[in-house]
């Protein structure tokens, strides 16, 4: 599901602490219904750009759009409205341990929405339900697993009906069938609700099983050398970073000489 619409527009991003520049020059598009993974190494500023994504770090410099709205071009106020149609799934949960799911998710409902109590258990328990937590809305975090905890994140992300889904490595610290379980899931949220989904994780089983679009950051040159479907860059990439990545190293030894590592921007 792609309309190449496009939903989030970033344009000359730089993003520094200090003098210190951890990525320049950052121009890319996610488009409406997109699965977009923001992939690179450790250390090149993925966490960091969903931080300027959704509002919590200001970029040094340029720009993100959402559709014909300038994010950081605009007054605080605007910029709190436009939050609320954002959900995020932090890396470790970030679930309050001393709520129950169902607390967890009717938290936002209670401070964002005038509904009232009975109505928010209800469409508590309705997110829940959608990522298969049904009959758990009473357990605590500590009574769940990893996977189930993950879920449960997810569904309180969803509380408000975002329009846009961002998930800082989803996957981290599952086994892999509850990682697949997961991929699953992220599939099944785009495809019923037609929600954009940004992901940032370094895990390529779930790069390659969900994504349809992606930017690739590299710490060393500080920038973007990559874009597209992340099953086409496995393809046709011949950057030696990118190739190196999406193959855990295996590309080394196929290395053609003399060719040079040119960013692979695909449209």
């Amino acid at each position: 599901m792609n309309s190449l619409d496009p939903h989030i527009q970033v344009k000359d991003l730089t993003m520094a602490y200090g003098d210190y520049v951890l990525q320049r020059n950052l121009t890319f598009t996610v488009n409406r219904g997109d699965i977009f993974i923001i992939m690179g190494g450790s250390g090149c500023g993925k966490s960091t750009l969903m931080r300027h994504l959704i509002g919590l770090k200001e970029p040094t410099h340029g720009q993100v759009w959402y559709g014909t709205f300038s994010f950081w071009e605009s007054d605080p106020f605007e910029r709190e409205v436009m939050m609320r149609r954002f959900g995020i799934m932090y890396q470790s949960g970030a679930l309050w341990s001393s709520l129950t799911l169902a607390e967890n998710v009717s938290l936002t409902l209670e401070l964002y929405t005038d509904l009232k109590p009975a109505r928010i258990r209800e469409v508590a328990s309705l997110k829940l339900a959608l990522v298969g937590l049904a009959g758990f809305e009473d357990y605590y975090p500590s009574e769940i697993s990893g996977g189930m905890k993950k879920r449960a994140a997810i569904a309180r992300a969803m509380a408000l009906d975002p329009e846009i889904l961002f998930f800082d490595e989803p996957s981290a610290g599952l086994d892999p069938i509850s990682a697949r379980l997961l991929d699953d899931l992220i599939l099944e949220l785009r495809e019923s609700l037609g929600t954009t989904i940004v992901v940032v994780t370094h895990e390529l089983a779930s790069i390659f099983a969900i994504g349809n679009n992606s930017v690739f950051l590299d710490a060393d040159s500080k920038t973007m050398i990559a874009t597209g479907d992340p099953k086409r860059l496995l393809l046709e990439c011949r950057h030696p970073t990118v190739r190196n990545f999406l193959t855990r190293g295996d590309a080394k030894s196929k290395e053609e000489p003399g060719v040079a590592a040119e960013p692979c921007f695909l449209a």
